[in-house]
C-alpha cells in the first residue's frame, strides 16, 4: 500500500483511536478510585462525632479526591472539553492546624461538588469503557481470532452468531469485526465528550468561583506584568549602557581626537575620522536591533498580517498562512504581543516537534482577536514543560488573553491564543498565503 494512502488511513482512524485509549483512561481512573474515595469520605465524616479523628482524616482523604480528580481534568483536555481547576489556593503563608483546615476544607463548595460527582463519574466512567471495547472487540474479528480458535477448539461465540457452530459463521467473523470495528471508533470519541460535559456540572468551577479566580488570575498576572516590564526595562538600560552608549563614548573621543590633530597631523585625524564613521554604523545597528526587540519595524510598516507572513516565510518548515482582520487592525501593544507569540510558537515548532507543516490562522471575533497555530509534529507539548509556551501565557495574560494547549501523543499540536480587543482603521488588506 503507497505511503501516502497509509497516512491518509492513519489520518482518519486516529481520532477514534486516541478516544479509544481516552476512554480506557478514564474508565480505569474512574472505576479504581471514585467508589473508594466515596467510601473514604463518608466513612471520615462518620468518625467526626464518634471518635473526633474525622476532623483529621476528613482533609486528607479531600486530599486524595482532588488529586484524582485533578487527573481527571487533565484527561478532559484529550476529548476537546477542558474542565478548569475550582480550587482555591491555600493562604500564602498560613500555617494551619487541625481545625482550621478542616473549617477551610468544608467551607469550600468545591469540595461537595467532587464528593457529588464520585458515583456518577464512576457509572459515565464504566460507560467510556465501551469506547475501548468496541473498537477492540471489533480489531478480534478483523484479525480472524475466531476463526483460528473455531479451528482448533472447534467453537467460539463471537458478534451476531453466538455462538459459532459452523465453519460459515466462524468466517463471517472477520466482516463483522469490520462493523464493530468502525462503529466503535466513530462513537467512542461521543463517549468520552458526553462523559466530560456531565463532568462540567460537577467538576468545573460555579460562577462565584470563577469569578473570585479571575480576580486571583489578574493579581497574578499583574504583578507578572509588572516583573516583566521591569526585567525589560532593565535590559534596554544594559543594552543602552554596553552597546550604543559605548559606542557614541568612543564616537565622541574619536572627533574630539580628530579635531585636536586636525592642523598638526591631517592623516591620523583622517583614520579617526574613518573609525568615527565606522563606530557611527555599528552605534546606528545597535540601535535598530534593541528598538526591534520592543517593536518590530515589520509590524509599523506591514501590520500584523505581513509581520505573520514573514514570519512564515523565514521558519525552516512550510508554513500556511491565514489571516483575516476586515475591520482593522489591533492595537500596537496587541500587535506587538502577537507577533512575539507566534515567534515563540514557530520557533517551538521548529526545535521540538519534529513537523513536515504547521499553519497558522489569524482573525477576529466578537472582540477577540484569535491566533491558532498548530503543527502536524509528535504532539505531546505542554505549557508546564518548558518556558516558551509559559512565556507565551504571560506575555499574553498582560493583556487579559488566554491560552490553551491540545496536542495529544502522536500530534496533532494545536496553540489557541485569544486577546480580547477592538480593531482600528485598517492598515493592511486582508491576506493569506503559504510560507
Amino acid at each position: 500500500m503507497d505511503r501516502s494512502v497509509r497516512s491518509t488511513i492513519w489520518q482518519q482512524i486516529r481520532p477514534g483511536a486516541l478516544a479509544a485509549v481516552q476512554g480506557l483512561a478514564v474508565a480505569l481512573l474512574s472505576l479504581s478510585t471514585n467508589v473508594a474515595l466515596f467510601a473514604l469520605s463518608v466513612v471520615s465524616l462518620a468518625l467526626i462525632p464518634a471518635l473526633g479523628i474525622g476532623f483529621a482524616l476528613f482533609p486528607a482523604v479531600t486530599v486524595l479526591v482532588r488529586l484524582s480528580l485533578t487527573a481527571q481534568r487533565r484527561l478532559s483536555r484529550w476529548a476537546g472539553v477542558p474542565i478548569a481547576s475550582p480550587y482555591p489556593p491555600v493562604p500564602a503563608g498560613a500555617r494551619l492546624g487541625t481545625w482550621q483546615r478542616f473549617r477551610w476544607v468544608v467551607s469550600d463548595p468545591a469540595t461537595w461538588r467532587d464528593l457529588a460527582w464520585l458515583i456518577p463519574g464512576t457509572i459515565t466512567g464504566g460507560v467510556c469503557l465501551a469506547a475501548f471495547v468496541l473498537p477492540a472487540y471489533g480489531l478480534e474479528g478483523v484479525l480472524f481470532v475466531p476463526l483460528v480458535l473455531y479451528l482448533t477448539i472447534g467453537w467460539y461465540g463471537y458478534g451476531v452468531f453466538w455462538p459459532m457452530d459452523n465453519f460459515a459463521k466462524a468466517w463471517l467473523a472477520a466482516p463483522q469485526g469490520w462493523l464493530l470495528l468502525a462503529g466503535g471508533l466513530a462513537v467512542a470519541h461521543w463517549l468520552v465528550w458526553l462523559h466530560f460535559r456531565f463532568a462540567g456540572f460537577f467538576l468545573a468551577p460555579t460562577r462565584a468561583q470563577e469569578l473570585a479566580l479571575r480576580v486571583r488570575h489578574l493579581a497574578a498576572t499583574r504583578a507578572d506584568t509588572v516583573d516583566t516590564q521591569a526585567a525589560e526595562l532593565r535590559r534596554i538600560e544594559r543594552d543602552l549602557h554596553d552597546g550604543a552608549q559605548a559606542r557614541l563614548v568612543a564616537l565622541r573621543m574619536s572627533i574630539g581626537l580628530a579635531e585636536k590633530l586636525m592642523a598638526d597631523d591631517p592623516a591620523r585625524a583622517a583614520r579617526l575620522l574613518s573609525e568615527a564613521q565606522e563606530t557611527s554604523g555599528h552605534a546606528l545597528a545597535d540601535l535598530r536591533n534593541l528598538v526591534r526587540g520592543i517593536y518590530p519595524p515589520v509590524l509599523a510598516e506591514r501590520g500584523l498580517p505581513g509581520a505573520v507572513e514573514a514570519l512564515a516565510l523565514t521558519a525552516p518548515l512550510p508554513v500556511d498562512v491565514d489571516v483575516r482582520l476586515p475591520g482593522g487592525s489591533p492595537p500596537a501593544a496587541v500587535e506587538s504581543a502577537s507577533y512575539f507569540a507566534v515567534a515563540e510558537a514557530l520557533t517551538n515548532i521548529a526545535k521540538h516537534s519534529g513537523a513536515a507543516r504547521a499553519w497558522i490562522q489569524v482573525f477576529h471575533h466578537d472582540g477577540v482577536l484569535t491566533i491558532v497555530v498548530g503543527d502536524d509534529g509528535r504532539g505531546g507539548a505542554t505549557p508546564d514543560a518548558g518556558t516558551g509556551l509559559a512565556g507565551v501565557r504571560r506575555r499574553l495574560a498582560a493583556f487579559d488573553g488566554t491560552m490553551t494547549v491540545q496536542s495529544p501523543p502522536g500530534g496533532p499540536t494545536v496553540v489557541t491564543m485569544e486577546l480580547p480587543c477592538v480593531l482600528s482603521s485598517p492598515r493592511t488588506s486582508p491576506s493569506s498565503g503559504t510560507g
